[in-house]
């Protein structure tokens, strides 16, 4: 039952991983709009950064799964807009603009929603595995 367990602790931890992404994508679609005053208070995209966590067995079972070791704001420069009647409007009529790429969003949503999805997959799979062994002495 060791190795139902491993799967079922990969495929938590994956999912767990997904979630972050997902937390991350929809926070810079949600700042994509956002204006401030100065290049440093504009919002900066986010991206987890995920390493490998290897299981105990992984030299007899191969067992992998993954983290999200951090959250790293991606280096890119907000875009300059001239709006001098707005709010965040700095002395010379500029805001800058959030650099979030809406179709980079996009993208980044469905792998990370086919993540999920493949994981759950996975776990429908064992379930029925499981069911079948268990319906053999029958």
């Amino acid at each position: 039952m060791n190795g139902v367990k491993n799967i079922f602790d990969v495929v938590g931890r994956s999912m767990g991983a997904q979630m972050v992404r997902l937390n991350t994508i929809a926070s810079n679609i949600a700042n994509m709009e956002s204006k401030a005053s100065s290049p440093e208070e504009a919002y900066k995209p986010i991206r987890p950064v995920f390493k490998t966590v290897f299981g105990d067995n992984y030299e007899k079972m191969g067992v992998a799964s993954v983290d999200a070791e951090t959250i790293v704001a991606l280096n890119r420069e907000p875009e300059k807009v001239y709006e001098p009647g707005h709010p965040n409007a700095d002395a010379s009529g500029f805001v800058y603009k959030a650099p979030v790429n809406s179709d980079e969003e996009m993208v980044e949503m469905l792998e990370a929603s086919r993540q999920y999805q493949n994981n759950l997959e996975v776990l429908s799979t064992v379930r029925a595995l499981m069911m079948r062994t268990m319906n053999m002495g029958k």
